[in-house]
């Protein structure tokens, strides 16, 4: 990787490092400080990195992005959090601009072993939660941004579920992103904890000012104890003009279970990266996806699951629905290391193309270092099936209508995995008013 101009978060890492971080313990600004120092000295991303060879982020590079407060437009965040809100009987934090708003969240009654702070208050607390486990996964080495993240991160969510313990209600957090006329850049840094044999449903939403660009990007690190399991679900309805980067970094113990349900329908640029480290014997890990993009959009979703343990299971099915000009990106890496004897993995990326000018680049991987397992994957690029469509035509369907039940149909399998029913309606409702199928 090349250094590009930086010169903007130079400014913003001396004021930070000067004035805001004044106040956290020591080992937090020893942390921010090594994110400045490597975003120095790498800089962003450029095509020439084997990583990013797909995804050109000069676009972000080229703007001059301000630090987002928390005030933006009050107005219109308190809007468009009530929009993104599934459950009136969920818990709920709201972050406008990466920031904790409490005015807009509801954590008044909150389910016994269920703790959930905002980072810049449990780093002041005495039993802070982050302490010893912020940047454990997620090192500044392992991405530009990433980097750029743990050198600007003000705030974000903690969460943590106590040993044995059942989350019934549903926690959402919704990430709110507006600047007005000014290009914002906003940084969550997130963390989530389950102890042993606990359970959580997590949804995590993020929207913004629609028409405006910004840079929202966000870290979370997870854990699970052993026997955990946490189904986690992601909905990315950015602003069209807007850049969104994120990565998820997962370690799992003994027998426990991650599932997630990545869903990507806004953003100019989006890149999703989920990482899972299988650190016990009997892991389960899901991660579906679907993004729906069009215009020039690009959309980027990457996965690594590293089975380093006997006995682990990993399931993974993405797919993508791509019109006009626009370009997707999966790359998909399963890495058995060679303790992990009887590993089972399965993978799968389908592409379904609607115009002769979208385009897909699609990089499915096995590395393989035990010899006593099962893995398996592919990938597929298609457009719709003539014979389908005939098939609808001869039953008196008008060829536009029978063009969108069959995209419906094909985005509907990820959909139908998702077992947070508001969510599940929500997202069959945004399919059908996608593709203008009448909601019946």
């Amino acid at each position: 990787m090349i250094v590009t101009e930086t010169t903007s978060f130079q400014e913003h890492f001396e004021r930070i490092g000067q004035t805001e971080s004044a106040g956290w313990p020591d080992w937090v600004t020893e942390l921010q400080a090594a994110g400045q120092r490597r975003f120095s000295q790498v800089g962003f991303p450029t095509t020439k990195a084997e990583d990013w060879r797909f995804t050109n982020v000069s676009a972000i590079a080229k703007h001059s992005f301000a630090i987002a407060t928390a005030a933006g437009d009050a107005r219109l965040a308190t809007e468009l959090a009530g929009q993104a809100t599934l459950d009136d009987q969920a818990v709920r934090l709201v972050f406008v601009n990466g920031q904790f708003a409490a005015d807009l969240s509801d954590t008044a009654t909150l389910p016994v072993g269920l703790t959930v702070r905002n980072l810049a208050n449990d780093l002041d607390a005495d039993d802070s939660i982050a302490t010893g486990r912020l940047g454990r996964q997620a090192a500044v080495e392992r991405s530009p941004f990433t980097a750029l993240n743990t050198a600007l991160f003000r705030d974000g969510v903690v969460v943590q579920v106590a040993d044995g313990a059942t989350i019934e209600p549903l926690v959402q957090l919704i990430f709110v992103t507006t600047g007005g006329e000014t290009a914002v850049a906003s940084s969550a840094r997130n963390l989530v904890a389950l102890g042993r044999e606990s359970r959580l449903r997590l949804v995590e939403t993020h929207v913004g000012a629609p028409g405006e660009t910004y840079l929202a990007n966000h870290v979370t690190e997870i854990e699970l104890g052993d026997n955990a399991v946490l189904d986690h679900h992601k909905l990315q309805g950015d602003s069209i003009a807007a850049f969104h980067i994120a990565s998820t970094h997962v370690s799992q113990a003994a027998s426990s279970v991650y599932r997630n349900h990545y869903f990507a329908f806004g953003a100019s640029l989006s890149r999703n990266e989920i990482l899972c480290y299988h650190g016990g014997e009997d892991v389960e890990t899901v991660l579906n996806g679907l993004y729906l993009v069009s215009g020039t959009q690009l959309a980027d979703c990457r996965t690594r699951i590293d089975h380093a343990m006997p006995n682990c299971r990993s399931y993974e099915m993405y797919k993508g629905i791509l019109d006009n000009q626009a370009r997707g990106v999966f790359n998909g890496k399963i890495h058995v290391h060679p303790d992990a004897q009887k590993t089972d993995a399965k993978q799968s990326n389908q592409a379904l193309l609607l115009s002769d000018d979208a385009v897909i680049d699609t990089k499915p991987e096995l590395e393989i270092y035990a010899d006593d397992v099962r893995c398996t994957h592919g990938a597929t690029v298609g457009e719709l099936d003539d014979r389908a469509l005939f098939y609808l035509r001869s039953r008196g369907i008008p060829e536009s209508l029978a063009r969108k039940i069959l995209i419906f149909a094909f985005a509907n399998d990820v959909v139908q995995g998702v077992k947070v029913a508001p969510l599940k309606k929500h997202l069959e409702s945004i399919l059908l008013a996608d593709h203008g199928l009448p909601n019946v």
